[in-house]
């Protein structure tokens, strides 16, 4: 009918015009002016592209990271090498890596703490035994409470579409005030783990954590559209866009203890 065809028409149009404004938020709409140098450590292709520091000496977390006096959580699921942290490992970061696919529970590699726990968004379930269980499963506000941190200069989250569950668990525990600075690889290809609904409510969960960011004094300063994944959107084929952003964000209030 036609009425059935104008709807179809208008849902087509909301789909690419929350995808256009979800890439416009992650490229301008909340940017701040960082000065981006990289130490001689962190000189490397990907650095300038990728996964980049602020270490504009204004925010208290650069100041942090200059000075050597630095701690860095790397949550992860395998993939790419350890690069970064390595360098930051280098240039005097205390670094801490969880990963579960790491050998063994703990063990050090070129001055980088690798963890086999795996950071989740819900308690860990009972019905499955520690003995079970090939790596531990925590929240990270449990993971700061037993290693005695209380905040984090630099938390790189790289967690293959669990990152959006993880950075609400983040939101809903006040975690954020404790982190200095944000390193966020987002996926858009589809929804998530455990995100449901149709593609405006999941484009307006999307967006209401992007929000919780900046209600936490939290400013883009840096995105990246990785060349190398699908150009999809929630399923669809797009060409203006990527399925996967590398965001950066400062906390502009953050004050290290």
């Amino acid at each position: 009918t036609v009425l059935s065809k104008i709807s179809f028409m208008m849902h087509e149009a909301y789909s690419v015009c929350v995808c256009v404004c979800l890439c416009v938020h992650a490229r301008v709409c909340a940017q701040v002016s960082c000065e981006i140098a990289m130490p001689p450590a962190l000189q490397r292709e990907e650095a300038q592209k990728s996964w980049v520091l602020c270490l504009d000496d204004k925010f208290p977390s650069a100041q942090r990271l200059n000075t050597k006096h630095c701690r860095v959580y790397s949550l992860r699921l395998g993939g790419e090498d350890l690069w970064l942290e390595k360098a930051l490992a280098t240039a005097g970061c205390e670094v801490h890596c969880f990963d579960p696919s790491i050998g063994a529970a703990h063990l050090q590699d070129s001055g980088v703490w690798l963890h086999r726990l795996s950071i989740d968004w819900r308690e860990p379930n009972p019905a499955i035994s520690a003995q079970r269980q090939r790596s531990s499963t925590k929240k990270l506000a449990a993971i700061l409470n037993d290693f005695g941190h209380r905040q984090v200069d630099v938390l790189k989250v790289d967690m293959e579409s669990a990152e959006w569950k993880i950075l609400e668990n983040l939101v809903l525990e006040g975690v954020l005030h404790s982190v200095g600075l944000l390193l966020l690889e987002v996926h858009l290809h589809w929804a998530g783990f455990e995100v449901g609904g149709d593609e405006p409510n999941v484009v307006r969960y999307w967006f209401s954590l992007l929000r919780e960011l900046e209600r936490a004094h939290f400013s883009l300063y840096h995105s990246y559209s990785v060349p190398a994944k699908p150009r999809l959107f929630l399923q669809r084929n797009l060409h203006n866009t990527s399925s996967t952003y590398i965001l950066g964000w400062v906390n502009t209030r953050y004050a290290p203890q």
